[in-house]
């Protein structure tokens, strides 16, 4: 029986949880390659271990997001094995600390934007070229509703949001009328994640979406039959329609 990924390669940051975690087996059991990147060595093993149990293939890249030469070898190295690229989900992220403005350390303010969004700039530097390579590049950048919608103790994070997005956006206008790539952030939602659970700790969070809840819709957006481009889309409007 086809899949609606069979063929396809797709690399996921933050695969060692969470939603990265669950998105990379939805993706593998929809037919695609995994290249799954995290810091966390056991957590990508134990995703190995899961998509290979369910019949999928997996390839494991233990990488810190802030060596950002690494970043910019990857692109090489996974063109010297694939030749492509067909799906990114852009997903790794800090929270950093809640707290004032003016209360903000520098290097909390540093590790948040270099994961968050200089991160994602280098990976577009670097992977452009393999997802030109592909007959539908699809791209998936999570984000977060605080990038518009600013909340007081969140600076670090909302700004790295912000700032993510719109240089999300520039590229997509840039590509949208002369490739086959199609770009779009994702907007989860308060979701059952470790952050989430740091970020607010007083909540319960059994009224909340789960990863495999989300997973379904990174897989629908990083299919070669998504056409939308540069949008933001929300879980819970995608959950109801």
């Amino acid at each position: 029986m086809t899949k609606p990924l069979d063929g396809r390669i797709t690399l996921v940051t933050g695969a060692s949880r969470g939603i990265g975690y669950a998105a990379a087996k939805a993706l593998a059991a929809a037919g695609s390659h995994i290249v799954a990147l995290a810091r966390t060595q056991g957590g990508l093993e134990d995703l190995d271990d899961q998509i290979k149990a369910a019949g999928g293939t997996c390839s494991l890249v233990p990488m810190d997001l802030r060596e950002f030469d690494q970043i910019d070898r990857l692109g090489g190295l996974l063109h010297e094995r694939y030749g492509r690229l067909d799906g990114l989900l852009c997903n790794a992220a800090v929270l950093g600390d809640i707290t004032p403005a003016n209360h903000t350390t520098p290097k909390d303010w540093m590790r948040v934007i270099d994961v968050n969004m200089t991160a994602p700039a280098r990976l577009i530097r670097s992977l452009d070229p393999l997802l030109r390579e592909s007959d539908a590049g699809r791209a998936v950048f999570m984000t977060s509703s605080v990038a518009q919608a600013p909340r007081a103790y969140w600076g670090a994070y909302a700004a790295s949001k912000a700032g993510m997005e719109t240089f999300v956006r520039c590229w997509a206008e840039e590509i949208g009328d002369i490739t086959n790539i199609k770009v779009n952030l994702l907007n989860p939602g308060g979701t059952r994640t470790q952050m989430r659970a740091k970020a607010m700790p007083g909540e319960d969070p059994s009224g909340l979406p789960s990863p495999d809840d989300i997973a379904p819709l990174i897989v629908e957006m990083l299919s070669p039959t998504y056409q939308t481009h540069d949008s933001c889309v929300a879980y819970r409007d995608w959950a109801v329609g």
